[in-house]
């Protein structure tokens, strides 16, 4: 089965989504706070373990989360529809500027000695939203093409998140707090556009003619 480039952009939603949703740019401020006391050596480990165990994480929700939501007796679109409401509210959060008080709020209430896989991998990279959006696409396209294509952009978007935590110091000192905050908006609006295309497409095949 060849690839058009119709396929291919389906992938490169698949990528932007998952890109929107965790915003790996946004993360970085947060990410230097949680490790700031970590030498630098162990904040290259903890960038490491963390995008590791969150690359695991969406793994398992693309080739299991389907077989998973079987196994509870929720139908995919049902699913769709509150993952879409999630993203919205994740959305709104982060266009109103309270994401990152929240999570900054959440990492003061936790440890500091062990936070790769609590709370960096999950939920921060992959968080419900993330997880919910990679089950809904392995949904829409299950062919085993189409699951190694989307597992190759996972680990392309791991990478790009450990890039991202590897230049933080960097991308900090040029972008500043204000253009931080950009990002996080402008990634918010896309964000919100995602969840209604969510919500709007699992109402429509529940009922099928309400919107029509």
């Amino acid at each position: 089965m060849s690839i058009s480039i119709f396929d291919l952009s389906i992938y490169i939603k698949f990528f932007i989504n998952l890109c929107a949703l965790v915003n790996p740019i946004g993360m970085i401020p947060i990410f230097i706070t949680m490790t700031s006391n970590q030498s630098f050596s162990e904040r290259k480990k903890t960038n490491l373990v963390a995008n590791f165990s969150a690359l695991l994480i969406l793994l398992i929700s693309l080739f299991f989360g389907s077989n998973i939501l079987n196994l509870f007796g929720i139908s995919i679109n049902s699913f769709r529809i509150a993952g879409g409401i999630l993203i919205i509210g994740i959305a709104f959060s982060m266009i109103n500027g309270q994401f990152i008080n929240k999570i900054q709020d959440k990492k003061e209430e936790n440890q500091l000695n062990n936070i790769s896989v609590m709370p960096l991998a999950m939920p921060l990279i992959a968080g419900p939203g993330a997880i919910s959006s990679t089950i809904v696409w392995s949904t829409y396209y299950s062919t085993w093409i189409n699951l190694f294509v989307c597992t190759i952009v996972i680990i392309l978007f791991s990478f790009i998140c450990w890039l991202c935590f590897e230049a933080a110091p960097c991308v900090v000192r040029i972008l500043g707090k204000t253009g931080m905050n950009i990002i996080t908006r402008i990634m918010g609006l896309l964000l919100m556009s995602l969840g209604i295309e969510f919500i709007s497409i699992g109402i429509s095949t529940i009922f099928p003619r309400l919107l029509y």
